[in-house]
């Protein structure tokens, strides 16, 4: 049996706060960075694809008007 460290990440899913606080250029509305496997561009449900709401760029989407998402389950 091999032994792992209590907090081993490799056990543990991280939050989306754990992971917007290991990279700030996530947004509040975002899953993962973009590029990384598994995960797609969709219409920020916030703005809805617009980017901006009551005329400030939108805070979930950061006023891109898209967020990454995960795609497929595991």
């Amino acid at each position: 049996m091999r032994n792992k460290a209590p907090n081993s990440q490799s056990t543990k899913k991280r939050s989306n706060a754990q992971m917007q606080a290991a990279n700030p250029m996530l947004n509040p509305g975002d899953e993962a960075a973009r590029g990384t496997p598994g995960t797609g561009e969709d219409i920020c449900p916030e703005c809805h694809g617009k980017g901006r709401v009551s005329g400030a760029p939108c805070p979930h989407c950061g006023g891109s008007g898209s967020i990454t998402r995960a795609i497929g389950g595991a």
